[in-house]
């Protein structure tokens, strides 16, 4: 017999994974009153693979789990952009709007992602730590009632398989979504698709209160569809990366650690950047985008952030869009598990993907063609080189590409992006 009884093992609404997507699904329901089973295969604090650097995107959803991100809580912020490129330097402040705060943060994964699961447990969300997740309950019909689950011990081993049964689950089990594909869904391939590194330096830098992009990265006499980052951590150190899109015949032609090295060499040596500075090994991931795995819902599941392919194409971020979806996600179940028919909650669960659509999928559309287009490296030399001379239209693209516009009494540049998202067919 398993040592988790009966009650333990059955809840309204279980989430398999306890990131960024998962957590903030996991908060908002319980504080809606739900029973919710937050299943994690790992054990906290652990690494993720990020910049660490969070838009007001994130910093608005950061907010509103009633999370206080002060200097004294260990957040440092941010003011905007900083772009290198072209033979310029432009700092871009983040857009004071009513939608959004002026500030970004930065916070290492290590400690981000075991606050938010600290959060939701403290809004009432049961979280269960090294329950690795081997694939889910199905009735009759093919709809999922649950999943099978195994503990994880310290040395990886696994215990007897247990069920947990739900009627509703969700997938945030990230880009590999084990889960998902055991319903069967694959990734789509007409998606775009990035892959990022990154590691840590000892650096004086580490306290910079400006999120820092190089536009240029070259692969010899190549330059690549992508750009390199500098964020300063605030603890000693800074977090240096690199994201590479799949738009280009490079992207699974690069050895992409040694990019990393030989592009850091080129910056200068009283920064730190060097091998002897190095605190942490140099890891990578994908960047799963646009959209690239759907339906968000059926049979019960929905997908949110990276097992959903939230990332945004035009640059590579991730953590404001899973806490995004999880929002919506956890928005439409409420309303569904308050429904009085099996009619009634289908349809409000298939109010979900309409509500990503609504939220991204004109915007993702756009993403796509922007993907292909610096794709070009013609193209992408004129942008850096022709662009960044001009801070009017950098401001335009800053909001572009961070999806910062007011909704509704923006400024042209806002009204301007938002007919474009609008008019795009969605994603």
């Amino acid at each position: 017999m398993s040592a988790v009884s009966l009650d333990d093992r059955s809840a309204d609404v279980i989430i398999v994974g306890a990131g960024p997507a998962g957590s903030t699904t996991a908060y908002h329901l319980a504080a809606a009153g739900l029973d919710v089973l937050l299943l994690e295969k790992t054990t906290f604090p652990r690494e993720k693979v990020c910049g660490d650097g969070l838009t007001p995107r994130a910093v608005k959803q950061v907010l509103a789990m009633g999370i206080d991100p002060s200097a004294e809580q260990g957040w440092v912020r941010n003011r905007g952009l900083r772009i290198i490129g072209g033979g310029m330097r432009l700092e871009l402040p983040w857009p004071e709007l009513a939608s959004f705060p002026d500030y970004g943060l930065v916070r290492t994964r290590e400690d981000f992602d075991e606050i938010l699961a600290n959060q939701a447990q403290k809004a009432g969300a049961r979280l269960r730590e090294r329950t690795n997740v081997s694939g889910p309950l199905l009735d009759a019909s093919g709809r999922i009632t649950g999943v099978i689950a195994r503990t994880v011990d310290d040395d990886g081993r696994k215990g007897q398989a247990v069920e947990y049964r739900a009627p509703l689950v969700v997938a945030s089990d990230g880009n590999s979504t084990r889960l998902s594909l055991a319903m069967g869904l694959r990734k789509r391939d007409d998606r775009p698709l990035g892959v990022a590194v990154r590691t840590y330096y000892t650096s004086p830098r580490t306290d910079d209160d400006w999120l820092e992009s190089w536009l240029e990265l070259w692969d010899g006499d190549r330059l690549l569809p992508g750009y390199g980052w500098i964020f300063g951590v605030g603890d000693g150190t800074v977090n240096a990366g690199l994201g590479i899109l799949n738009s280009s015949g490079a992207f699974q032609n690069v050895d992409y650690r040694d990019l990393l090295r030989r592009w850091l060499d080129t910056t200068p040596e009283e920064w730190g950047f060097r091998e002897a500075n190095r605190t942490q090994p140099v890891r990578g991931a994908a960047l799963p985008m646009g959209f690239n795995r759907t339906p968000h819902y059926t049979r019960g599941m929905l997908l949110v952030g990276d097992a959903g392919g939230m990332v945004n194409p035009f640059n590579g971020e991730g953590i404001a869009y899973a806490m995004e979806s999880g929002s919506l996600a956890a928005d439409c179940i409420v309303q569904a598990l308050g429904r009085s028919s099996v009619a009634g909650r289908e349809r409000a669960l298939e109010g979900y993907p309409l509500a990503l659509k609504q939220a991204y999928g004109g915007y993702y559309t756009l993403g796509r063609v922007f993907v292909k287009l610096i794709g070009n490296p013609n193209i992408m030399k004129l942008a850096t080189r022709h662009g960044l001379p001009h801070p009017g239209l950098m401001r335009f693209t800053l909001k572009l590409l961070a999806n910062l516009t007011d909704p509704t009494d923006g400024d042209a540049m806002d009204r301007v992006i938002n007919a474009m998202t609008r008019v795009a067919p969605a994603a």
